[in-house]
């Protein structure tokens, strides 16, 4: 086995320069001639735009542009595009209102841009900026999702009648009627699914910058996919060829599927760039990111589940309202539709299920994929729902789940949802995960928590997702005539240590020592292709496009080492980065094959020179990870304080890469989870609109102290529709997390009859539950 290969805990490569201060993020990027940019936002969730006044600002000393929407159309660019429309459930397509990069007319959430100064300095542009008089006309705002189609709501579009953004369903809605009609039990559930705002480490910023004598341009940015940012900049909003411009994505400082998107300032530091013939550089403040960088999650969800009288699940109705923003975003319909409503079978057989999702638009910041995108929405409503039931039901938990998961030896398993699972144990990865819980004591510690006043519970959640999904990725396995080996890749990585596991890939295949491969992302210009980072798919995806390039490279080798030791090529085998003549003791290394293949004299004449390959690799199906998570918290009743005492994860993610990498994933993740379980919560204000909770003053985000040592195992169930057996592991602690730590807490609660409680779970929301719920006892 390689050193360095598959399943080896190697520590990062990429570390050392992040560490000793080397990163190179959009910030530290200073082009000759720089000029800044800052944008005017909007102060209302809702108006009309009468007039815009720009004389002092465009007078104001260092000022070199004040650029409106008004300047924006009169060039004629396009709108932002949402490239994932649905259909209503009657087949009619949904409404696609246009968004401007800066708005003209109207604002529709606070945040949204209204004018751009462009000047020295940035302390100019700021100053500037605050001179800019907008006579703005306030209209009502609506923001609640769960009020965004009552009758009489202001409306966010014209073209959206009641803010209906989509009515949108899957699966047999008469086949759940059925069984709920007539089922022995019949389980309702109401959940909401708090909304969050992503607060990656590093905001997200943009330099623009035009060359008049190509007539090119280039966008430095901080983004997860840089050819999809190219893609949507040269077809819908300039409308050039894409040859023509260049997009350079260096390190990013966490993504979370909110840097995947195309947003206005990308647009706008491009355009002005060109009007001004300099580079045009934003960084935003934090409360940029705050009032416009895409936020995550936002349902309201009910829930029906049909039960015989063995308690097994005969049907499975769910409806949901997602709030979609005030604008489409690139992706957000297809968040809680393709992504993860298709998701609501969980690890269960369950016979009939139909999901109804409606999308509404409000005056809010828009909504998009944040980590899981749909997947941890599904499987906190399921696994609340299940834990809900058994509570009611009188039985055990993880007894209601054993007799219905789904069992390997059912697998390849087709949900009623139009997924096809190809392998898992679900009862296995529960059973591992309670055992090293030690369930069976939890009574006493229980009884020895309440000795001491406190409530103490336990619980647990099994999450499957999709990952690893189509389309297609690729890569570029390029050996330089040293000997030396540049991979470059159409993925991006944002924290997840790509260089390192890709390296691992190539070091496994070619026999190669890490310290001479180097890993190349993000830079459209070097690299033919890309569809970014998203959904888990970079190592099931792009990782498999390495292998694929990988064997392209070695049947090449092959062919020149057949040549160069005058042997058959059907005599000679590949293995640990040596070609050797089968039986013998002749050979020749893949490097001295690479410097070989730079030079004609030492090529067979029907081989070219040169020694690079490409791989493409389209996955027939996701893969889908899946594991189970237990919590188990202690409650002071006098404050509502929780406090995780213990958190375990048994987790099953097909072959393993690296497991280092792989905990750090898993542990990132549990820590997301835990904030929106706990912490994280983006209000409005019902009546003004106004973002409420816009700074880290006010929104709170898991600290060290909110956070237990994560105990992680894993079992290697390798996934049958991937070469490399991979099934994704950048989403799943977030899947996991929120469910089980908010089914410890009801567990917890239980004495008190309490049997459900919204995220985020904070110390007022529980002390309130919990006072309630004393005073209805003492009644």
């Amino acid at each position: 086995m390689n050193q360095f290969g598959i399943g080896q805990p190697v520590r990062r490569v990429e570390d050392w320069r992040f560490l000793t201060g080397h990163g190179h993020y959009v910030d530290d990027q200073a082009l000759p001639r720089q000029a800044y940019a800052v944008m005017l936002r909007s102060p209302h969730a809702h108006a009309h735009i009468r007039a815009i006044d720009t004389a002092a600002a465009a007078a104001a000393p260092g000022v070199l542009a004040v650029l409106t929407g008004d300047d924006l159309a009169c060039d004629g660019l396009g709108p932002i595009p949402c490239v994932a429309g649905v259909n209503n459930r009657d087949g009619s397509p949904a409404p696609l209102p246009s968004r401007p990069a800066m708005a003209r007319e109207r604002v529709r959430h606070v945040g949204d841009t209204v004018a751009m100064v462009v000047a020295e300095s940035l302390g100019d542009a700021r100053d500037a900026a605050e001179l800019i008089e907008i006579n703005y006309e306030p209209l009502p705002a609506v923001v609640e999702t769960e009020h965004a189609l009552d009758p009489g709501q202001p409306q966010v579009w014209d073209e959206a009648p009641g803010n209906l953004a989509f009515d949108w369903a899957i699966g047999d809605a008469a086949a759940v009627d059925r069984p709920l009609a007539t089922a022995r039990h019949r389980i309702t559930l109401d959940i909401i699914n708090n909304r969050v705002v992503a607060n990656s480490m590093e905001p997200r910023g943009a330099i623009g910058e035009y060359d008049p004598g190509d007539e090119t341009y280039t966008l430095w940015s901080s983004t997860q996919g840089s050819h999809f940012l190219r893609s949507l900049l040269a077809e819908s909003v300039f409308r050039i060829p894409e040859n023509r411009i260049r997009v350079v994505t260096r390190d990013v400082g966490g993504g979370f599927g909110m840097k995947l998107f195309l947003y206005p300032e990308h647009v706008l530091v491009l355009w002005a760039a060109k009007r001004l013939g300099r580079p045009i550089k934003w960084t935003p403040e934090r409360a940029d990111s705050f009032m416009t960088d895409t936020q995550g999650r936002d349902n309201v969800t009910r829930l029906e589940l049909a039960l015989d009288q063995e308690l097994r699940f005969l049907g499975l109705s769910v409806t949901t309202i997602a709030n979609m923003g005030a604008y489409l975003s690139n992706y957000a319909p297809e968040i809680p539709t393709a992504s993860g409503a298709v998701m609501y079978s969980g690890v269960y057989a369950i016979p009939a299920i139909s999901v109804a999702v409606k999308g509404v638009f409000t005056h809010t910041v828009p909504i998009d994929a944040y980590r899981g995108a749909g997947r941890p929405e599904a499987a906190y409503a399921i696994e609340r729902l299940v834990d809900f039931a058994a509570r009611r039901l009188g039985v055990a938990p993880q007894e209601l789940r054993r007799r219905n998961f789904i069992r390997p030896e059912a697998m390849p398993y087709a949900t009623p949802l139009g997924l096809i699972y190809d392998s898992g144990d679900f009862a296995r990865n529960m059973d591992d995960a309670l055992a090293a819980a030690d369930l069976d004591d939890f009574a006493a510690r229980r009884a020895e928590a309440a000795s001491r006043g406190r409530y103490r519970g336990i619980g647990h959640a099994v999450y499957i997702e999709q990952s690893g999904f189509p389309p297609d990725e690729f890569a570029e396995l390029r050996f330089e005539p040293s000997g030396t080996l540049t991979m470059l890749m159409g993925t991006q990585s944002s924290g997840q240590g790509h260089h390192t596991a890709y390296a691992q890939l190539a070091a496994e295949r070619l026999g190669l020592p890490l310290e001479k491969i180097r890993v190349v992302q993000g830079d459209t210009a070097a690299i033919g292709f890309g569809r970014g980072t998203g959904g888990s798919r970079s190592l099931p995806v792009g990782g498999a496009s390495v292998d694929a390039a990988a064997q392209k490279l070695i049947t090449k080798g092959r062919r020149i080492a057949a040549h160069l030791l005058e042997a058959a090529e059907a005599d000679v085998a590949f293995a640990d980065g040596v070609f050797r003549i089968a039986g013998t003791d002749r050979e020749v290394g893949i490097e001295a094959v690479a410097r070989a293949a730079f030079n004609p004299a030492q090529l067979p004449a029907d081989v070219e020179p040169g020694f690079a390959e490409s791989g493409h690799f389209t996955p027939p199906s996701p893969t889908f990870p899946n594991g189970c998570h237990v919590c188990e918290v202690e409650i002071e009743p006098e404050t509502g304080h929780v406090d995780i005492v213990r958190y375990l994860v048994v987790d099953d993610f097909g072959t393993v890469v690296n497991p280092l990498l792989l905990r750090g994933q898993v542990q990132g993740g549990v820590a997301q989870g835990v904030g929106q379980a706990l912490l994280e919560r983006t209000v409005y204000d019902p009546e003004t609109g106004q973002l409420v909770t816009g700074s880290w003053t006010d929104y709170a985000l898991p600290r060290a102290e909110d956070l237990p040592r994560i105990e992680f195992a894993y079992n290697v169930i390798p996934c049958r529709t991937n070469p490399l057996g991979l099934k994704g592991a950048g989403e799943a602690g977030a899947i996991g997390a929120p469910p089980a730590l908010v089914n410890a807490i009801v567990d917890a609660l239980a004495p008190l009859g309490i049997e459900q409680i919204d995220m985020p779970v904070t110390p007022e929301r529980l002390w309130d539950a919990i006072r309630m719920a004393e005073r209805s006892r003492a009644a």
